[in-house]
């Protein structure tokens, strides 16, 4: 695509590779470029730093945690942690529903409702975020006061805000939401191995263990990210989707003398001027050490995430068959490259898809053989059972028993078209109350059945349960509603099916590969498969894309 005039969102915009980017962008005269980093100082710096590349390009600032809803994005993770409510607000907006209250706290959404991006570069290391909570240190601990019996509510959901995956999942879920709504038509992730390209071996570690827990965590976190993010771009309504994911270290953002950082803050200078006893040096009254006065300065390469290296530090990382290196300018070219539509070959969603094994011409061919099979034995041994609720969620057996008792009543699209929904609902209880085989494989399987005047049939099992006696929420979800009200939808779908007949026929007829061979026609008989199938097609949007 061209970027000329476009608004692009740079999250993690202030890190090192968010930079490079930035600065490769603007030479190709976007509306504007939006930094996000998660300090108002940092991504300010970035901003200043680029001006001099901005040409005609507004440059705009955020700052704040994008994984967290708003109003505790611009605070200190301890702070959060230590004060109930933002806590729990935090730990519900994680692992609670996805409504739309939650949606519109994120402080993700609210940049992307703000800005309306055209292209977003995801350049935050997501999985560094999410491993480095060290969810095995917060187990251990949890089950240490466990053991105790004095276990507290904080203390569980101080335990629950170290899980990866939930946290994870609801990042994905809302950027995908953002971009269903916003329509962005590009997504560009940089991502990471984890481990900088080595392997199970690297001896770059985080314990005695090697390699750590933390560290496969982030490799963990890292792989599933690219899968989610691998569902998003087989998503129709989805940008392009691409991840870059440098396997090496990736540097450099400055060579220089000054004060040495660590997360920011500097390192201060100490001195031990004599050597202490041993059985002396760990006690809580050891003294010996020497402040110096301020902190600790000397020459450095500061390699952006992973902090300022000394001259042997860096020399051993990238020597030949170790981490080795790659600059983030290299980094930017990929994603720039992709942005425009310029194969790179870096991009791990393609490879993904190219990889894996997709549907194949003789599934295809065994698939019509099966069907066959089925349909043959089902008129030996008298049964027609539709469905027996083991794909899940119980949505679609409910469609399917529902479009089976709509074909059983009207037989033809045509029919159910001008059928009344109050006649249908007297016909679907009488039918219900004769056929006992149908009414038992359906409460067999967990699906409750509800007919006009609020009546239920149901079995012992019932795969969704209403919570709170809410009986109205759990319908939906996995019960067969063969009430006027739900029973009308069905009548407006079948009207929608003649509709786009009508649209198909009032162009020229043809006969070509691209002529829709597998549309529902008005007089076909309801086939549950395939009515619910163009359900998920038109009204879920659900269709696949690649294969």
């Amino acid at each position: 695509m061209d970027i000329r005039d476009r608004t692009i969102v740079m999250l993690g915009g202030g890190g090192l590779v968010g930079h490079a980017v930035a600065r490769r962008l603007l030479a190709l005269e976007p509306k504007r470029i939006v930094l996000v980093a998660l300090y108002e100082d940092e991504v300010r710096r970035t901003a200043d730093s680029l001006g001099p590349y901005r040409a005609k390009a507004a440059i705009e600032c955020e700052w704040g945690n994008v994984f967290y809803p708003e109003p505790a994005a611009k605070l200190d993770r301890r702070a959060i942690l230590a004060d109930a409510g933002l806590r729990r607000m935090v730990i519900d907006d994680i692992v609670g529903d996805l409504s739309p209250a939650v949606l519109r706290r994120s402080f993700l959404y609210q940049l992307f409702e703000r800005w309306q991006p055209d292209v977003v570069v995801d350049c935050i290391n997501t999985a560094t975020a999410f491993a480095y909570q060290d969810v095995f240190q917060s187990a251990r601990e949890l089950l240490a006061t466990a053991g105790t019996g004095t276990v507290s509510r904080e203390q569980v959901e101080r335990h629950v805000l170290t899980l990866t995956m939930p946290q994870l999942i609801r990042h994905l879920q809302i950027i995908s939401e953002a971009m269903r709504q916003f329509r962005p038509q590009a997504y560009v992730k940089v991502g990471t191995s984890g481990t900088g390209g080595m392997g199970l071996n690297i001896p770059y570690t985080h314990s005695e263990e090697r390699p750590s827990r933390t560290l496969l965590t982030k490799s963990a976190v890292a792989g599933a990210h690219s899968l989610l993010l691998f569902l998003l771009g087989r998503t129709p309504w989805a940008p392009a989707t691409m991840e870059i994911k440098p396997t090496a270290a990736i540097a450099w953002r400055e060579i220089g003398y000054g004060p040495i950082r660590r997360k920011g803050a500097p390192i201060h200078h100490y001195d031990c001027p004599r050597p202490l006893a041993l059985a002396d040096a760990f006690a809580p009254t050891a003294r010996g050490w020497v402040d110096l006065g301020g902190p600790l300065e000397s020459v450095f390469i500061d390699v952006g995430e992973n902090g300022v290296f000394a001259r042997d530090e860096f020399e051993t990382i990238t020597t030949l068959g170790s981490m080795e290196f790659i600059t983030p300018e290299e980094v930017a070219d990929y994603v720039v490259l992709e942005i425009q539509g310029r194969p790179t070959g870096r991009d791990v969603i393609t490879a993904l898809d190219s990889a894996t094994a997709g549907p194949t011409y003789q599934a295809g061919v065994l698939r019509s053989v099966a069907i066959e099979r089925l349909r043959q034995l089902e008129a030996e041994h008298g049964v027609r059972p539709v469905a027996f609720e083991m794909l899940g969620p119980p949505r679609l057996s409910k469609n399917l028993f529902e479009a089976h008792v709509c074909g059983r009543l009207c037989g033809s699209m045509r029919a159910l078209a001008g059928e009344d929904a109050a006649t249908l609902a007297a016909g679907a209880a009488a039918l219900l109350a004769e056929d006992g085989e149908l009414r038992s494989i359906i409460v067999s399987v967990g699906l409750p059945v509800v007919l006009e005047g609020d009546r239920v049939y149901r079995g012992a099992v019932v795969i969704v349960e209403p919570e709170d006696g809410d009986l109205e929420a759990a319908v939906p979800r996995g019960w067969v509603d063969l009430r006027a009200r739900n029973l009308r939808m069905w009548v407006k779908r079948a009207q929608r099916v003649l509709e786009q007949d009508a649209e198909r026929r009032s162009r020229p007829v043809g006969s070509g590969s691209d002529e829709d061979w597998f549309a529902m026609r008005p007089d076909d008989a309801i086939e549950p498969a395939r009515f619910v199938t163009w359900i998920f097609k038109y009204e879920d949007e659900g269709e696949r894309i690649k294969r």
